[in-house]
């Protein structure tokens, strides 16, 4: 199973501000940007960001109604996958992370009384595992394209109708223990900064704009990241 850690990522204010809840053309004062990019540069010097991408694409044995069956017979019950990637050849499974140094820091700005720099460091961790899912998805384009497929936009358990505890089977697909993700005893990842997502493999895959990918999402009548207006 495929793991990638000679990541170059590279984070830029504008994302690290919308992922603060604002939005492109929102009036922010100086010293915010000012302080955003400090801490860009203390997590460049420190190596506070680790990311590390463990993939696998898998034959797809059977999409069915509200299940999708891998070669070697795991399943994901999923009616959201089965919708959507019914016409794939194959299905890849990626697990992101950018490692746990980023959010110990963000604990030590809180304890140490300085809550914005936390806020705000936080929101950096955020960006780059943004900017990490981009690449695993670039990279799973590219191996596709060697045999003439394309990829679907990719689709991440806590969408509508493919539910959170999703995950914990997805964890098993891939190897997740080698870039360090676990899930904990409430089913979320840790890292925290960590994301999972599935893609389907074939000709003519659906993709979907930025927008629709907010549509799509239990929280886009009151998420503070949405795209679209």
């Amino acid at each position: 199973m495929p793991v990638i850690r000679d990541i170059s990522l590279s984070l830029k204010t504008g994302e690290v501000l919308r992922r603060q809840g604002l939005r492109r053309g929102a009036k922010v004062r100086p010293e915010i940007r000012t302080l955003i990019r400090e801490l860009l540069t203390t997590v460049r010097k420190a190596h506070l960001l680790e990311p590390a991408i463990a993939y696998e694409i898998y034959t797809a044995a059977e999409i069915g109604q509200r299940q999708l069956s891998f070669e070697d017979d795991p399943k994901v019950h999923s009616s959201l996958l089965s919708s959507a990637l019914h016409h794939a050849k194959e299905l890849a499974v990626a697990i992101c992370t950018i490692g746990p140094k980023l959010e110990g820091q963000v604990s030590d700005y809180f304890n140490q009384g300085e809550p914005l720099r936390g806020t705000l460091l936080d929101g950096i961790g955020s960006a780059a595992v943004d900017s990490l899912t981009n690449e695993a998805c670039r990279l799973v384009a590219e191996k596709a394209a060697t045999r003439g497929y394309e990829v679907s936009s990719p689709i991440n358990p806590g969408m509508p109708g493919l539910p959170i505890g999703t995950q914990r089977q997805l964890l098993k697909l891939v190897a997740a223990r080698q870039i360090g993700v676990r899930l904990t005893s409430s089913g979320m990842m840790a890292p925290r900064k960590s994301a999972s997502m599935v893609m389907g493999v074939g000709p003519k895959m659906t993709k979907w704009t930025r927008n629709e990918v907010c549509d799509r999402c239990r929280l886009r009548m009151t998420c503070p990241y949405r795209i679209s207006a």
